[in-house]
């Protein structure tokens, strides 16, 4: 059997008036991501470990923040997408581990649901998607609370 390993990583800014979506959830949170798409840095990292494992490049080779047609564009449609690619090329993922970094909000109570979005949007069952999360002990952009990132591992195998 062969197999492929990615690994993906996001990050973005915290700002207003902007929600808050992890994972393709959306999250109680005075402050959103703030990017191009809805800036899910969940899903983000997920599809560029997915990418990379093949050596197919990263999202924004898919869906450049250039292009208008991706404005706001929520992120688990993007990761569809990806996952038909992958599926084109003949592979499946086998499991992905990932974890969210944030000071704020606690995302515990939220990671069931996450799991369960992304699990169902890729036909996995729900034992190969794991999402964790932690902080960064109050250090750098994300622990001042200024931005929050996410890294991913995808292991793929040839179907």
């Amino acid at each position: 059997m062969k197999m492929r390993v990615g690994n993906g990583y996001d990050l973005h800014r915290l700002g207003e008036n902007r929600p808050l979506i992890l994972g393709g959830v959306k999250i109680s949170h005075h402050l959103g991501l703030v990017g191009h798409s809805d800036a899910d840095v969940l899903t983000h990292a997920i599809m560029d470990a997915m990418l990379g494992a093949l050596s197919l490049g990263d999202i924004g080779h898919y869906f450049p923040p250039s292009d208008p047609k991706w404005a706001n564009a929520d992120s688990i449609k993007l990761l569809e997408e990806v996952k038909a690619l992958i599926r084109d090329q003949g592979w499946q993922i086998a499991n992905i581990d990932s974890v969210i970094i944030a000071e704020q909000p606690k995302l515990k109570p939220h990671l069931k649901a996450m799991r369960d979005r992304v699990s169902q949007t890729l036909d996995l069952d729900l034992d190969q998607v794991s999402i964790k999360a932690t902080t960064n002990e109050k250090m750098d952009a994300v622990g001042r609370e200024e931005a929050i990132s996410s890294y991913a591992v995808v292991l793929l195998t040839q179907t």
